[in-house]
């Protein structure tokens, strides 16, 4: 305990004699919390739509009003002919084209219908989506609009309706930070203590020191306690600074148990930290450290169900992300910070996160006995 005691104060003393190391530590991941999650945002706002009313009648204008009171659409121009809406589409100022064809309100009080036409960008195929879906809503909306006023005037004879009404569970509102918060904050821990732990052990081997260590009575196992220990110790402060920003800029108070969130995170740094150890066994420099965590995290990140659900991906992909450690805690976040579940119900992702984290450590230990 004597010499883990050392080793670990040696440990902190490098990092915090290392000014830039710190700065990445305790300020990057401060500034990504609270710049990405308003960057990450899966609302689609300012679609940009071109109008042709060959109309120009009461129905017609409340029709354009109705959809540019919805917040969701910007004007891009009036047009004369679709050949000028299709010609801001080419120029990426219009998103959408809407044709409101002549005797658009004749056609709708006298025959009951009327057809009108709608052409898309879909370069940008969430936003082409993402537009259709709102402009159809907002036109079932005002095609109910009308039918209730015209009930009213008895043109229609009742008939019963069936009415939905929807509940968001866990998130009511929908707000896309209480969803993407909890996982950038796991993105961040995991790429710190990844690369950070990866680069500090190379960061050894390059000026010369672990050879020093190898010949010194200090055991293989305390020279990797006293790398993982500190960085195990940063990735929960962090954490904590995560929490605390979720808490009081984003207004994210856990529903769950904070206790459990800590108790997991406890197993998946250990986890995480090995994968940087197991790097670091096979690097000789900071560079070649650098490169295969890069390489690592941005698998783990795009295949984690942070932006896109795992359900949705390729067989092939869903297969990939069971050995992905930063789709449990991610899972995890999502699951005890918004729905408040227990430890009933995350003791899968633990126990597999427990299993990664003995193998990538043994493997990493056993390597690095090999080659040290």
């Amino acid at each position: 305990m004597r010499t883990l005691f050392f080793l670990l104060q040696k440990e902190f003393l490098q990092i915090f004699r290392n000014k830039t190391l710190l700065g990445q530590i305790l300020l990057a991941p401060t500034i990504q919390l609270l710049v990405l999650p308003w960057a990450a945002n899966y609302e689609v706002k300012n679609i940009s739509l071109a109008i042709i009313d060959n109309d120009h009648s009461t129905y017609s204008e409340k029709f354009e009003s109705k959809i540019f009171s919805s917040g969701y659409f910007k004007p891009a121009e009036y047009c004369a002919s679709f050949k000028e809406g299709y010609n801001l589409i080419e120029q990426e100022k219009a998103d959408i084209v809407l044709e409101i064809p002549a005797n658009f309100e004749k056609n709708l009080v006298r025959e009951n219908q009327q057809k009108i036409f709608m052409a898309v960008n879909a370069i940008n195929g969430v936003k082409a989506l993402v537009g259709t879906v709102y402009l159809s809503s907002i036109i079932n909306d005002y095609n109910s609009e009308i039918r209730s006023q015209w009930i009213k005037q008895q043109r229609f004879s009742p008939m019963p309706v069936i009415e939905i009404i929807s509940t968001n569970w866990f998130n009511p509102l929908l707000n896309y930070k209480f969803f993407m918060v909890p996982g950038i904050l796991v993105f961040l821990v995991t790429m710190l203590g990844a690369i950070m732990c990866a680069l500090n052990i190379v960061r050894e081997k390059e000026i010369g020191t672990i050879e020093q260590i190898n010949v010194s009575p200090v055991k293989k196992y305390h020279f990797i306690l006293g790398k993982l220990i500190p960085f195990w110790i940063i990735g929960m402060f962090v954490f904590t600074v995560g929490l605390t920003i979720a808490r009081f800029v984003y207004g994210i108070v856990p529903v769950g148990s904070v206790g459990l969130l800590y108790g997991f995170l406890s197993v998946y740094l250990l986890a995480v930290l090995g994968m940087g150890l197991l790097i670091s066994t096979y690097s000789d420099t900071q560079q070649q450290a650098m490169s295969l965590s890069f390489f690592f995290i941005m698998i783990f990140n795009l295949l984690s169900g942070l932006f896109t659900p795992i359900e949705s991906m390729p067989e092939w992909a869903q297969v990939i992300t069971w050995f992905n450690p930063l789709s449990y805690f991610i899972e995890v976040m999502r699951m005890v910070v918004l729905k408040g579940s227990g430890f009933h119900d995350i003791q899968h992702n633990l126990f597999i996160i427990f299993i990664f984290a003995i193998v990538v450590n043994t493997w990493a230990i056993l390597n690095y006995r090999k080659r040290a």
